[in-house]
């Protein structure tokens, strides 16, 4: 058995340009992941929602979640203003509202279900998720033209047991935890 030495030299690493976004995007088109509507609550009381794929976990102590959202989003000014957001975790048959958020029509609260329990962040789409976190922001980091907003979960909704909606190879799909369970 022999050692294989690899040098990288940084410099090389450094002055390298960045893949192309058709690139970029082609390579995360191979990376299931779940689908998330980001929602807030703006100083006036209006409701703001965004579709959300970029979105992880950060720390169980304290509970971070970090999310993406464009520079410009108004979802994104909303959390901001109220430094709070909710992450809505869709089931299978929330398609139509992932859809729905990701679309930019300007009724989207008017064309789904929600509510705004007490003490929430921001609308709790009842229909469409099958969880949801309430986040008070602690951190936002600016990355290009997204904003990476870290945001400490202080309140969880478990809504239904149902299976969680994917997306990824540019099509929604669906993961079952039964299917799984068999397989092992």
């Amino acid at each position: 058995m022999s050692l294989l030495e690899v040098v990288v030299n940084p410099d090389t690493i450094r002055t390298t340009p960045p893949s192309s976004p058709e690139e970029f995007r082609s390579l995360m088109a191979g990376f299931p992941t779940g689908v998330a509507i980001v929602t807030a609550v703006d100083r006036t009381g209006r409701p703001w929602g965004m579709t959300c794929s970029a979105l992880c976990s950060v720390s169980v102590d304290p509970p971070t979640l970090a999310v993406g959202m464009r520079a410009e989003s108004p979802t994104l000014r909303a959390a901001l203003d109220s430094d709070a957001f909710t992450v809505n975790l869709l089931h299978a048959q929330g398609r139509p509202a992932a859809e729905l958020f990701a679309s930019g029509a300007p009724d989207r609260f008017d064309s789904t279900r929600w509510s705004m329990p007490e003490h929430a962040a921001g609308p709790h789409l009842t229909e469409a998720a099958h969880a949801v976190a309430d986040c008070r922001i602690t951190q936002m980091v600016v990355v290009g033209n997204k904003r990476m907003v870290f945001g400490e979960v202080f309140q969880v909704s478990q809504l239904t047991d149902g299976d969680p909606l994917l997306y990824g190879s540019r099509h929604y799909g669906t993961w079952s935890a039964t299917q799984t369970r068999s397989h092992r």
